[in-house]
């Protein structure tokens, strides 16, 4: 559960706040985790077409942030993503559904770059079945912009609560090209209803909990060492751990009052939800899975380009024992004629998003 300034003060109170951080002058201006949020300056500097289409795929979203592509060059103009096998989420993403559909947003957004530098994508799925390699990629000469491709470095995953305002028909209409759009004040409550119950399954399931605490890396050295999992710095927050008041074992532990606070902050995120923006397929294999992380990653484009904030809450659509319940509700609501749905989101209007860490893209190849 990643904390903004906002949830921690509430957390704990203003006041122990401002003293546990007020009093370190030069804190603040060092806290930003420079070497993690390096990619997204140098997305787009590389001589090589593939990969500078790849340093801008690397910005793709994925879950918690996991990054599980790796990438092998072929030859001058060819490419083969993997899928990285240590980079998962046994607990929560038990059948790895949602890691299929972080690299189809991979896959998407580095097609995106290629146009917009002027080259055409051949993507071959699965060349080796579905245990091997995810794709092969041609980049040759003569691709064309998507207007998409322009929103790449401002896209993020806003986790606010969102303006007490609708989303205008007219823009639920043109998304919905990419996905179902509810605005409907009586589904929206439904849903509302439902994301929390799920939510708080997942939250209050010990060993998922645990899986997202132990992805949080907690300050500047933690973030820039790891620049994955669940990002929780700023010098609001660092001031806190230096403080002694935030910790994972506070955030691992139901009893304690900051975890129960925080129970109520997310609560109150979710609530203030306008909209939502469902992913369905007709399937659910690995290809469904990719072509559904296409959709998504162009849905959450769009939004961006529009001023709108999109945040994944697909808790009930996960498939381990304790989410049955929630994962069935999800589907008869969303769902009815037998298809899968693959990705739920909050839409609405809410608060610029900070960019999240990645790892450098040399990281990500391999045999290179």
């Amino acid at each position: 559960m990643a904390l903004s300034r906002r949830k921690a003060l509430a957390l704990i109170g203003g006041g122990t706040v401002l003293a546990a951080t007020g009093a370190v002058g030069g804190f603040a201006a060092t806290r930003t985790p420079n070497s993690a949020i390096r990619p997204w300056s140098l997305a787009g500097q590389y001589d090589d077409p593939r990969l500078n289409a790849l340093s801008y795929a690397l910005l793709a979203p994925n879950p918690h942030n996991l990054q599980p592509w790796q990438v092998r060059l072929e030859g001058d103009t060819g490419l083969t993503l993997i899928r990285d096998s240590t980079k998962a989420l046994p607990e929560t993403d038990p059948l790895d559904r949602q890691i299929f559909i972080g690299l189809g947003c991979f896959i998407e957004q580095m097609e995106l770059a290629a146009g917009a530098a002027g080259y055409q994508t051949e993507v071959t799925l699965f060349p080796e079945g579905p245990d091997g390699p995810v794709a092969n990629a041609e980049l040759t000469r003569g691709g064309e912009a998507d207007p998409l491709a322009a929103h790449i470095l401002m896209r993020g995953s806003c986790k606010e609560p969102y303006e007490d305002r609708t989303v205008p028909a007219a823009l639920a209409n043109q998304l919905e090209l990419l996905a179902d759009i509810h605005t409907d004040p009586a589904m929206v409550d439904k849903l509302r209803r439902l994301t929390i119950d799920a939510w708080m399954v997942e939250t209050m399931t010990p060993r998922t909990m645990q899986e997202s605490v132990d992805l949080m890396r907690m300050g500047k050295t933690e973030i820039n060492a790891n620049p994955d999992g669940i990002d929780l710095g700023g010098p609001f927050l660092e001031g806190l751990m230096v403080a002694g008041l935030l910790s994972r074992e506070a955030l691992s532990d139901p009893d304690s009052s900051g975890f129960q606070q925080g129970l109520t902050i997310y609560h109150d995120m979710l609530m203030a939800t306008p909209a939502y923006a469902v992913v369905t397929t007709n399937g659910n294999n690995r290809t469904d899975q990719i072509a559904a992380g296409r959709r998504w990653l162009r849905l959450n484009l769009a939004t961006t380009g529009m001023g709108l904030s999109l945040h994944p809450v697909s808790q009930a659509l996960q498939e381990y024992p304790e989410m049955k319940e929630h994962y069935a509700q999800a589907h008869q609501m969303l769902a009815p004629e037998g298809h899968t749905v693959q990705m739920l989101g909050r839409l609405g209007y809410g608060p610029a998003t900070q960019r999240t860490p990645r790892w450098p893209l040399e990281t990500k190849l391999i045999d290179a």
